[in-house]
């Protein structure tokens, strides 16, 4: 193999390591996101656990992070405003992150 073909493998090798990290840390940050609003509602133990799966599994109705916020904006309804639930996902983004990169390590 040439030097090109070598940093070629290795930039694909980084993108889909990249990709396979941010992909776990959506799911870790949606569960997490589950959790959180499952307390909200007063939901605990197993329920809140269904809940949080719910919630993983909206993000998988389209691309982006709309589907994950409109499933929680519509089952907190006035128990949280928009600006709340953004915010929380922000933060548990940078949380989930370093979960998972203290797992890794």
């Amino acid at each position: 193999m040439t030097t090109f073909d070598d940093r070629e493998h290795a930039f694909e090798a980084k993108f889909a390591h990249d990709a396979e990290m941010q992909f776990k840390a959506d799911a870790r940050r949606n569960k997490l996101l589950g959790l959180w609003a499952a307390e909200l509602m007063g939901k605990t133990g197993a329920d809140a656990d269904a809940y949080a799966r719910e919630v993983v599994k909206s993000d998988f109705e389209e691309a982006g992070h709309e589907d994950v916020y409109r499933k929680v904006s519509g089952d907190l309804g006035e128990l949280a405003d928009e600006e709340t639930i953004r915010g929380k996902m922000a933060e548990l983004l940078i949380e989930a992150k370093a979960q998972i990169m203290s797992e890794t390590d």
